[in-house]
């Protein structure tokens, strides 16, 4: 299963000789309807409705950022660690500013790090008016197959 991601994005990158699986999310990306909108080894940028994403108070659930977060910058890691490569996350922290009810949430992963085992993602995540809701850093490790 995939991750709607755009098709010029999947073309750059299969002539490096990454496939289309390093953009999976597997089950729970496509579960909670994250998309990829853009994707580079410095910057992934993505999506997730609020709607179903909600803990019982309506608000979009903090586990639901944190998952947003973790996809994103995990593809920016795994773009980076290149053929023959994968990222797995090692560290996540997340802290939440305000809530959003309803509407798009948008993750911009940005690189503060890459690293030959290692590379270190900031991710901001903004409501539909651009208001930061939540700020998350993930750091993946890089492995050979």
């Amino acid at each position: 299963m995939k991750l709607n991601v755009p098709q010029d994005v999947l073309d750059h990158f299969a002539k490096l000789g990454v496939t289309a699986d390093t953009f999976s999310g597997g089950h729970l990306g496509e579960k909670m309807g994250i998309r990829i909108v853009e994707a580079s080894p410095e910057r992934v940028v993505g999506t997730m409705p609020v709607e179903g994403n909600q803990q019982p108070y309506g608000l979009l659930h903090g586990g639901a950022s944190a998952a947003l977060a973790e996809t994103i910058g995990s593809v920016g890691a795994m773009l980076h660690a290149g053929p023959g490569r994968y990222a797995v996350g090692v560290d996540l922290n997340a802290t939440h500013h305000r809530s959003a009810t309803s509407g798009l949430v948008t993750g911009v992963a940005t690189a503060v790090f890459r690293g030959r085992t290692a590379a270190t993602y900031e991710i901001a995540i903004t409501d539909d008016q651009g208001r930061r809701i939540t700020s998350c850093r993930l750091t993946c490790m890089l492995r050979d197959i």
